[in-house]
């Protein structure tokens, strides 16, 4: 029984969903162990939505800490198709202010110590990742924006780092010289498992600040991000809400529904068992 249709990942400053009807908590027992927090289930705009705090409530897990395989999986194991997720970000380019949100269209991975797909022992799989996020649930989330009349913009590239320290000077005017939109520490992993899933993924990215490379802006501190996350956070639970709404009854019409289909190299008789059964949520109907 489908206990989920929308998932919706918190990052930091958003621990919580306010809207829900229906309200209950589950904790979730995955194949990969425990997601960070229980999930938080409920009705939002007459959707089955999940909610997860991705660093657990109070902040607990460092983003290199973070179990994205059982956050990801958890959300497959309760039915849940669309993953929204917000992130908080420093500003790359200058066109990026804080408080603006960017709807980010690529990634660039700069971390290395991650574990980001759920294949391996026996089974072998290699997705198509050259677009990264659902294009249609980036539309979605661009058109929610634009009906809160919060600035935003649709397309750019978020540069994935390790931290949890934030950025040398050097490091980022390197991105800079990149093309780089925006920088966070955790969206890049959560794509590449919602696409082995085959879970449409999206990030809504809240800029916090410019980084350090702003010669009028002051480095990075956690001051300074708190008070840009809290400016942040109403605006986002009311752009969640609005596109929930607008996802109200829409089947998928992307390709992340069948990432899988063409992508699993290792013939179905030769699959271990235990990993099979490891796999269940998200192979078991290719196994034919």
């Amino acid at each position: 029984m489908q206990q989920a249709e929308i998932g919706i990942i918190g990052g930091s400053g958003l621990y919580s969903m306010p809207g829900f009807s229906d309200v209950h908590e589950t904790e979730i027992s995955t194949p990969f162990g425990a997601p960070s927090d229980p999930y938080v289930l409920g009705k939002l705009e007459g959707r089955k939505v999940a909610f997860l705090a991705r660093h657990g409530r109070g902040h607990r897990i460092l983003p290199t800490e973070l179990n994205f395989r059982a956050n990801i999986y958890g959300m497959k194991q309760l039915g849940v198709e669309r993953i929204l997720s917000l992130s908080a970000v420093g500003s790359l380019k200058e066109e990026h202010k804080p408080t603006d949100f960017v709807i980010p269209d690529q990634f660039f991975d700069r971390t290395r110590h991650r574990v980001s797909t759920f294949f391996g022992e026996g089974v072998v799989a290699h997705v198509s990742f050259a677009d990264p996020v659902c294009g249609e649930l980036g539309k979605v989330l661009k058109r929610a924006c634009d009906g809160a009349k919060v600035v935003s913009k649709l397309g750019g590239t978020y540069l994935c780092m390790e931290g949890p320290q934030f950025s040398t000077k050097a490091e980022s005017n390197i991105y800079r010289s990149w093309g780089m939109d925006v920088i966070g520490m955790t969206n890049l992993q959560e794509a590449k498992l919602a696409r082995e899933a085959e879970i449409c993924y999206a990030t809504l990215a809240l800029v916090t600040d410019y980084d350090c490379w702003h010669p009028g802006h002051d480095a990075v501190t956690v001051e300074t991000v708190i008070e840009y996350l809290n400016k942040n956070v109403r605006n986002a639970q009311l752009i969640m809400r609005e596109a929930v709404k607008k996802l109200s009854g829409k089947p998928r019409e992307c390709k992340c529904g069948l990432a899988l289909k063409n992508a699993i190299f290792t013939a179905p008789d030769l699959w271990p068992e235990a990993t099979t059964r490891k796999l269940e949520a998200i192979i078991a109907k290719y196994r034919k």
